[in-house]
């Protein structure tokens, strides 16, 4: 967890339409960066990529010493991307037929190759820190949204991965489990993770980011603190922004 990630020129088209329009956006060891912005810009395109959930149409992502032309990259370069960062999803993507110990060890057997002893210590251990080291061998409809959403974030600790990415954790909550999960990123956050944030929650964006970076119709418009995006944004179109979210 302790590499330099860098994202150089980064284009991603779906038939005429350009999604991603040349990001470049680097990211120093243990950096928290927040991503905000208007719906339909490009921000969960843009984690999307990153783990090769989408393919870029151009570009070059770097993961300490693993570099790829994200649009040439084979398979075994995306899989060893993969094996070093986490995906959190808004609606959780929890395997329904497996417990919540079997979804966090999920990564470890197939990504990993752990056998499956050392796979379900790793879950219980993880299950302990995310609070729920009593509900393993629950499955996700016996869980609140919240709980499974820890999950979620669990099966991507697991990894021990250079890089998380969070996309929109809390957004398909109901108001009432949102805290519990913003608590437990602020508590991996306090460990130095290297994380990449797209969310729509302002006031936490302020609080746990190194930096914000406001996007806008596929670009980065601007970028800096969490004070001065908030408090003193140099760009019309940020400031529009926060008027119309504040």
């Amino acid at each position: 967890m302790s590499c330099e990630i860098r994202i150089d020129g980064l284009v991603k088209r779906f038939g005429g339409s350009t999604v991603l329009n040349g990001i470049d956006l680097h990211l120093k060891p243990g950096e928290r960066v927040a991503i905000i912005g208007p719906s339909g810009t490009g921000k969960s395109t843009l984690l999307r990529c990153l783990n090769f959930l989408d393919r870029p149409d151009e570009g070059r992502i770097t993961l300490g010493d693993l570099s790829l032309d994200a649009a040439r990259a084979h398979r075994d370069e995306i899989l060893a991307l993969r094996r070093r960062t986490g995906f959190v999803f808004q609606n959780y993507a929890l395997f329904a037929n497996k417990t919540a110990r079997q979804n966090i060890m999920e990564g470890l057997t197939t990504v990993r190759g752990w056998p499956e002893a050392k796979a379900g210590a790793r879950a219980d251990a993880i299950l302990r820190q995310i609070g729920l080291g009593d509900r393993g061998d629950s499955y996700p409809a016996g869980l609140s949204g919240g709980q499974q959403q820890r999950v979620g974030i669990g099966r991507a600790m697991a990894l021990e991965a250079d890089l998380m990415l969070f996309d929109e954790p809390t957004s398909a909550l109901d108001p009432e489990w949102v805290g519990e999960v913003l608590d437990l990123i602020r508590r991996i956050a306090g460990g130095r993770q290297t994380m990449l944030i797209v969310t729509h929650e302002m006031q936490f964006a302020r609080e746990i980011a190194d930096r914000v970076v406001f996007m806008e119709g596929g670009r980065i418009v601007e970028q800096g603190p969490p004070d001065r995006i908030f408090g003193a944004a140099e760009d019309e179109r940020t400031r529009a922004f926060l008027r119309r979210v504040g």
